[in-house]
């Protein structure tokens, strides 16, 4: 079992990141799993928080279910149930370090369009390929982000609705992942006590960066977003890197 000092370590990242999920509806498995790696195995810290993800979801489709885009949730949706398998046969072809170098270059790419306010015009076609991507880097990074990002902010989406969106997405993009993990033997009692635990954490959290949100304007909000994906791109670099240099 772990220790307090580590059970406060892992409740701490969960607050902190949820905190980032309240504002921006995405971040979450971003900023706690490597801050719960610091005290577990990172596949641990992963399967926490897509547990919480999945927890926390349901009662999301009742919170921000008004204000959710349907159109673009559902083909992103789709696009991810197509992106995933080739996700993870990519990963038997490719290192995921080379890959997460591939995701921080695509996303970086993604960042100078929005930055240059290139617009996309929404459509099934797109929301479908950007549900692909996601799939693709959730299957081989567990990073389904950043495409669902760029897709709702270059599309010009209301912040509200951007945000609730990409909740409910993640919630999708979670319960796609649980039953690989489930498969891989990753869920076990501790892992699920550990994510019950937190759950009212994530919950706080949560509400608290919900708080922060609401005093956003829709220009403040895509600041806030283009920021956590920079921080997705260096995050993703670095660790490819070392990765690859092996460190």
């Amino acid at each position: 079992m772990w220790s307090t000092t580590d059970a406060l370590l892992i409740g701490g990242a969960v607050f902190a990141a949820a905190v980032l999920r309240g504002i921006t509806g995405f971040g979450f498995a971003l900023a706690a799993v490597p801050l719960i790696s610091l005290v577990l195995a990172p596949v641990q810290g992963a399967a926490i928080a897509i547990l919480l993800q999945c927890m926390i979801g349901f009662g999301d489709l009742v919170s921000v279910r008004r204000l959710v885009d349907i159109r673009s949730l559902t083909m992103m949706s789709v696009g991810a149930v197509i992106g995933t398998p080739v996700g993870l046969m990519t990963l038997q072809r490719l290192s995921a370090n080379a890959m997460r170098v591939v995701i921080a270059i695509i996303v970086l790419g993604a960042l100078v369009s929005l930055v240059r306010k290139v617009r996309l015009a929404p459509g099934p076609r797109q929301a479908i390929g950007a549900g692909v991507l996601a799939g693709m880097f959730s299957g081989f990074a567990a990073m389904p982000g950043p495409p669902a990002v760029a897709y709702l902010l270059g599309t010009a989406t209301p912040a509200a609705e951007a945000r609730a969106t990409l909740m409910i997405f993640f919630f999708v993009t979670s319960l796609l992942a649980l039953p690989g993990l489930l498969v891989q033997g990753v869920v076990r009692w501790p892992t699920v006590l550990a994510a019950v635990a937190s759950l009212p954490l994530l919950i706080a959290g949560t509400h608290l960066g919900g708080w922060v949100f609401r005093r956003l304007d829709d220009g403040g909000y895509q600041k806030a977003a283009i920021a956590m994906l920079v921080v997705t791109a260096v995050l993703a670099a670095i660790r490819g890197l070392w990765g690859l240099a092996g460190g």
